[in-house]
């Protein structure tokens, strides 16, 4: 417990239900003090009125709330995303109320997790975390979050693999007809998998030449323009279509997964350092190579904001001599 002056205002700085306090008292460092003496004489006395009181809860009980009535709700990914944080949170905060969870704890779960992985995971970690706390002041379990004055690590760039137009020739033209318009509809439109996969023939419009996504990451609507490539493909796909599905297997199921696949065709052609996510790397790395601005490669690939879209920026060799030769 203690007074402590800030921009000529004294505050008093005391504990009590296991919570660090601080009040604004004024410029006068008696009535601090005073204040102070009456706050220490109420809690010994248990009839310290002020203080909002919060229910005791244990971190895997609300972890458990969280998921349930939170990221199940707003989040389609809560699977690879909130269940796998919360999984290490709770190694290191089960059996701890809310209440008992400090920024110092917080900051030993860092310097931990620092021997394990490295700074981006860490980050995910403490940033499920953070929103926990937000959501647990809401719902009115604690009333303040310890992860605030956590700064977040510094992380390495993000994954820089693009394919070649050689690679891009050799991977479709030894892809058999299973994976191959699956292929064509990644490196032309930029989709993820995920979309790719759950794309459904009432989403396809050959006659706008448009295909329109509305169950997004960021769950926001994007309309695709399909290219000739992509439009051939999908024709010849609807042809024999079986399934509502665009994507399905001989039997008419829905393709759910072509790892095994495409793992096989990439080892069969030699390209090593590859995930599918890549050619929406490829996709976006071709257009910002070709001139296209980066504001309509970040509409195409439906990035919220553009910060994410810069990362392709130094691909473009031309975009500063432009801009100086218009002067």
């Amino acid at each position: 417990m203690a007074v402590f002056k800030r921009n000529g205002n004294y505050y008093i700085d005391y504990y009590t239900d296991c919570r660090r306090i601080k009040e604004k008292i004024g410029p006068s460092k008696r009535l601090a003090q005073q204040v102070l003496e009456k706050r220490k004489l109420s809690i010994v006395e248990n009839r310290y009125l002020d203080i909002k009181r919060t229910p005791k809860i244990k971190f895997e009980d609300f972890a458990k709330d969280y998921l349930e009535n939170y990221s199940k709700v707003n989040n389609k990914s809560w699977r690879k995303a909130d269940l796998q944080n919360i999984n290490i949170l709770k190694k290191h905060f089960s059996g701890k109320y809310l209440s008992e969870i400090t920024t110092e704890m917080i900051n030993k779960f860092v310097a931990k997790r620092h021997k394990e992985c490295g700074n981006a995971r860490i980050n995910r970690n403490i940033s499920c975390l953070k929103c926990m706390y937000n959501r647990a002041i809401d719902w009115g379990k604690a009333d303040s979050n310890p992860v605030k004055p956590i700064k977040k690590l510094r992380e390495n760039p993000g994954r820089e693999r693009y394919l070649s137009d050689e690679e891009i020739d050799l991977l479709l033209g030894q892809a058999n007809n299973k994976i191959k318009p699956i292929l064509i509809v990644a490196l032309n439109t930029g989709m993820r998998f995920g979309e790719i996969i759950n794309l459904e023939w009432h989403s396809v419009d050959f006659a706008l030449t448009t295909i329109y996504l509305t169950n997004t990451k960021n769950g926001s609507r994007r309309d695709v323009p399909m290219n000739i490539k992509v439009f051939d493909a999908l024709k010849n796909l609807q042809a024999t279509a079986s399934n509502n599905y665009v994507f399905c297997h001989k039997n008419g199921k829905k393709i759910k997964n072509i790892q095994k696949a495409f793992t096989n065709l990439l080892k069969k052609i030699d390209i090593s350092d590859l995930n599918f996510h890549d050619l929406r790397h490829t996709f976006a790395s071709r257009l910002v190579k070709k001139g296209i601005p980066l504001n309509t490669v970040r509409e195409l690939l439906g990035h919220k904001s553009i910060t994410m879209t810069l990362r392709y920026s130094h691909l473009s060799k031309n975009h500063l001599t432009k801009a100086v030769a218009l002067l």
